[in-house]
C-alpha cells in the first residue's frame, strides 16, 4: 500500500491496492478491488469504481467518474451488465469531469479531455487523444495515435484504425433505420491515416479508405476510397 492522502473526507476501500507517491485530493472514494499504480495523482471529488485499474503515472482531473457500470431498459437489446473492471494505461491523462465505463481500456500515453464520456467496451490505442466534451459510444475500436477532436460524436460499434484525425463536432451514425429492427447496428469504418473535417457527417457502415479527406460539413452517404478527397452533401 502506498503513502497517501489521510484526508477524512476520502473513502477508500481496505481492498484497494495504491502504490507508491499516490497524490490524492479530497472528497475521493475509490472502491473495492481497484488497483493504482505509483505516482498517480487523483483530483478532488473524484470517484474510482470496484475492479477499476490504473497504470503508473496516469494524471486524473477533478470530479471524475471512471469505472461505472452501464445499465439498460427494454430497448436496450445488448446484454451489458457486470462488466470487467476498467483499464487506464501508464501515463495516460483523465481531464475534469470525465466519465469512463466498465469493460473498457485506454493503452498508455491516452489523453482524455474534460467533460468527455467513453462508454463500455471501447478499446483506445496508445498515444490517442479524446478531446474535450467528444462522446465515444459503447463496441467501439479506435487504434494509435488518433486524434478526436472537441465535441464529437463518435458511434458504437465503429472502427476507427491508426493515425485518423477527427475534426471538431464530426458525427457519425450506426442505424440506417431509426427504428427497432433486427438489423445488427454498424457505425463507419475509418481507415489509416484518413482525416474527417469539422462538422462532417458520416453515415452507417460507410468505409472511409486509408490516408481520405472528408471536408468540412460533408455528409458521407458512400464509401470512400484510399488517398481520394471528397466534399459536399452529398459529399463528392
Amino acid at each position: 500500500m502506498s503513502e497517501r492522502n489521510d484526508d477524512s473526507t476520502n473513502v477508500i476501500s481496505t481492498k484497494a491496492m495504491i502504490g507508491k507517491d499516490v497524490v490524492l485530493g479530497h472528497h475521493i472514494v475509490i472502491e473495492s478491488g481497484v488497483t493504482i499504480g505509483d505516482r498517480v495523482r487523483i483530483g478532488h471529488h473524484s470517484v474510482i469504481l470496484q475492479n477499476t485499474v490504473i497504470g503508473d503515472d496516469v494524471s486524473i482531473g477533478n470530479g471524475s467518474f471512471l469505472g461505472c457500470q452501464p445499465f439498460k431498459n427494454s430497448k436496450v437489446i445488448h446484454h451489458i451488465t457486470d462488466q470487467k473492471g476498467l483499464v487506464i494505461g501508464k501515463g495516460s491523462s483523465i481531464g475534469n469531469g470525465t466519465v469512463i465505463y466498465a469493460g473498457s481500456q485506454l493503452g498508455e500515453d491516452v489523453m482524455v479531455g474534460d467533460l468527455a464520456s467513453i462508454r463500455e467496451q471501447t478499446n483506445i490505442g496508445h498515444s490517442t487523444v479524446v478531446g474535450r466534451n467528444a462522446k465515444v459510444e459503447c463496441r467501439t475500436e479506435i487504434g494509435n495515435q488518433c486524434v478526436i477532436q472537441t465535441g464529437a460524436y463518435i458511434t458504437a460499434d465503429m472502427i476507427i484504425e491508426d493515425n485518423v484525425f477527427i475534426g471538431p463536432e464530426a458525427s457519425t451514425s450506426n442505424d440506417k433505420y431509426m427504428e427497432p429492427t433486427k438489423v445488427p447496428l454498424k457505425g463507419p469504418h475509418i481507415k489509416k491515416g484518413a482525416r474527417i473535417g469539422n462538422n462532417a457527417t458520416l453515415l452507417p457502415g460507410i468505409v472511409i479508405g486509408e490516408n481520405a479527406i472528408i471536408g468540412a460539413g460533408a455528409i458521407v452517404t458512400k464509401d470512400v476510397a484510399d488517398g481520394m478527397t471528397v466534399k459536399g452533401v452529398a459529399a463528392k
